[in-house]
Formats: C-alpha cells, structure tokens, sequence
C-alpha cells in the first residue's frame, strides 16, 4: 500500500478554513503559532483544558516552554469534563475576561476544544452566557482568535465551525456552527495520542465514522463530502484495528488522525443528520455516555433507515468494511447488520440497553430529538423524512443487538 511510503514525520499543511499542522512533531509548530499571535498585538491568552490529558498526552511539556519563551501572559482552566455544559463555559469564560485574555488555546478532544469556541466567543460579547449562546439567542459574529490543539482523532471540531454543549437542566445538547468559530491554526500531531487506551481509541475513531455516514448522505451532501467520506472509511477500516492491538503505533494513529481531520472537513461540508441528532438527547441525559459510543450504538439502525435512499452511496464508501454490497436498496437489513458485526469486532458492542436506557425511555429521547435546539436542522437534512415514527423505530431497534 502506498501509505507505507508516506513519511509521518514531515509534517504538512492542511488548508481547509484554517491552518491545521499535521504530522509526527506538530507541536512543535506552537511557537510558530504564538509569534503570529504575538504579530497580531495579543499578549494574554486563555488555555482550557481538561484536568490530565493535555499533561499525561506530552503537550503541555511543549507548550509551556513556548508560551514563557514567547513572553506571553497565559491562565489555564482545567476543569472541561466530557460532554461540557454551558456551565463550564461561563466559568471559564469569567476567567479570562477577568485576565484580559484576547485569544484561546484549547487542549484536548472535542470537549475542551468545544468549550474553547464558546468561550472565544463570549470574550467577545461580554454581556452573553453560554445558555444564551446555545439556546440561540444571538449569534456571533466574531470571536477572539482559536488555537486547537487536538489530542483525539474522532471529533474533527479542529477543522470545522461546530461545537457543542448540554443544558443540563433541560436535557438539551444543542450544536452551534458559526465560521467565527473556525481556529485559526490547529495541531494534529499523533505522537500525543498514544495514552488513548483500547475504548477512547474506539469511541473517537467511531465519531468520525458517523460523521461521514452523515455527510456523505444528507441532503446538502456533495462530491466532495463522498469523496473525504470515502477514504476516511477506507483508512479507519485497515488502521483502526492496528491502534486498538498497538496502542504506540505511530502510523496507525497517523493515519486514523488524518481519517478524523477528513471526516470533520466532509460533515463541515456536507452536514450531519439522524444518528448525531439522536445521540446529543443520549448524552446529555447521561452525561457519563460517551458521545462515539453512543453513535455506534445508534449507527446500525440508521443504516437500516436511510439505506434504501441512498444504496449507492453506502455501498461505495463501506466497500472496505462491507465489500460484498451492491448497492441495492433490499440489501438494507444486511448492510445495518455487517456494519453492527464490524463495530462488535473493534469493541464498540454496546448498545442503548447497555447504557440504562430502556423502552419507557424512548417517548422523552423522541422529545428531546425534536425539540432541543439546533436539532431540527440536522433531522431536516436526513435523506428519509425524520418523523416522530421513525425516530421512534431508530430508538427502539438501537436497545439492543439486530442479532437477537
């Protein structure tokens, strides 16, 4: 394969709305990244983080350095936990308005970089929460500048102008999307993402997986968001086994991390709709759930749902996970149980049941599918009409294996 002849340790520019350095040694680019902030007059900057990672992951070992070489007044909240609320943004975000912060730094997956958006953006609009934020009472449109550092390859929030947060006391998860929100450099850098153990490594890889399921089919889908969909499948199927067996494979999470940064470029294109409409309800009324699992425990019955609409499409891109499919629109049952027999097989197995949920659970999941903001935009992209029926059968048929 010609991936073998790829040098990891050169690391490259990929230009989609920002700058994203990806490679072996990426962050090391940090101090490239500080003196164009320090070019742009900034000299206090805010970093949010989660409580370990971006230590246990090497980042911090870099980025410290860099920040005091560069001479730059920095304060860090640590407290970003999974699936963040707003709550964690007003805090932080009082923080660095207390320092005087005019740019971010998020360190982390998808949380702490989601928070990061929010928080950029309420540095700006002094007098807005983050309720206010994620319940769509304005919209931004501008930030202070957004630097990721991503220590996940599932989320894609690097490359894209999405976030997300929960409302704890209403069971929303809400999703925003604004290109103020773009980071304006991000660092891909797989050598940070070797402390992942066997289900983080699951869990992410799963996310981006859903993202181009999503995008490659939704209505705003094109060309572009089939093809990133594509070969984000293609280099999950043959390197995502390799991560889960050598967690310190370098080449592996090269390539899964570059599968990720591809499949968040196809969903900011092409959109998301069904399974992420119906896992945010998931999440945020467990909190403890994480959001790649949830998505696989979701994705067999949405292949089930949308694959007689969009055979060809599927057919195409599971090709090298399910490489026996003709895109035909009777294969659906088939394609949802292959799909399910293969997420088993890297140890993504459980489903709704297995996280608590149960059928009396369902009528409120519906509920909250179809009335937590944002939400509506995504099931309005599905390629099948997202009625209360069919949100309802995805639930039902998601408690638990399609073998039993």
């Amino acid at each position: 394969m010609w991936e073998a002849k790829i040098n990891p340790f050169k690391v490259f520019e990929l230009r989609c709305k920002n700058t994203t350095y990806l490679g072996i040694g990426a962050i090391n680019k940090i101090g490239d990244i500080l003196d164009v902030l320090k070019s742009m007059g900034i000299s206090r900057v805010f970093l949010i983080t989660g409580k370990n990672s971006y230590k246990t992951s090497g980042a911090w070992d870099v980025v410290k350095p860099a920040l005091e070489k560069a001479g730059l007044e920095y304060a860090i909240y640590d407290r970003v936990g999974p699936n963040p609320t707003v709550d964690m943004i007003d805090e932080a975000a009082a923080m660095g308005r207390q320092m005087g912060a005019r740019a971010v730094i998020g360190i982390g997956g998808g949380s702490p970089i989601d928070t990061a958006k929010g928080v950029a953006i309420l540095l700006e609009y002094k007098d807005r929460t983050g309720r206010d934020l994620y319940e769509q009472k304005f919209i931004p449109e501008k930030a202070v500048p957004i630097i990721a550092i991503n220590l996940t390859h599932g989320t894609g929030t690097e490359v894209d102008r999405f976030a997300v947060a929960t409302i704890p006391e209403k069971n929303y998860k809400p999703a925003i999307a604004y290109d103020c929100i773009y980071p304006l450099f991000a660092i891909d850098d797989p050598e940070l993402m070797t402390k992942l153990d066997g289900i983080q490594t699951v869990a992410v890889t799963v996310d981006a997986l859903n993202h181009i399921t999503e995008s490659s089919t939704t209505l705003a889908a094109s060309p572009y968001s089939i093809l990133t969909a594509k070969e984000t499948v293609r280099l999950i199927a043959r390197y995502l086994p390799v991560a889960i067996n050598e967690p310190d494979n370098l080449i592996a999470r090269y390539y899964l991390l570059y599968a990720s940064a591809l499949a968040g470029i196809s969903f900011d294109n092409g959109l998301l709709h069904l399974t992420h409409a119906l896992e945010h309800p998931l999440s945020a009324v467990k909190p403890e759930l994480p959001h790649g699992l949830g998505l696989g425990a979701l994705l067999p019955a949405i292949i089930k749902t949308i694959y007689p609409v969009a055979a060809e499409v599927l057919a195409d891109i599971y090709n090298p996970i399910v490489p026996e499919l003709k895109g035909l629109p009777g294969e659906a049952e088939y394609a949802a149980r292959k799909v399910e027999e293969w997420l088993f097989t890297v140890g993504c197995t459980k489903k709704l049941a297995d996280f608590g949920f149960t059928e009396k659970d369902i009528p409120m999941l519906v509920e909250l599918a179809m009335t937590t903001p944002s939400l509506g935009l995504l099931l309005s992209l599905s390629p099948v009409k997202a009625t209360e029926e069919v949100i309802r059968r995805i639930y039902e048929e998601s408690l638990h294996p399609m073998s039993k």
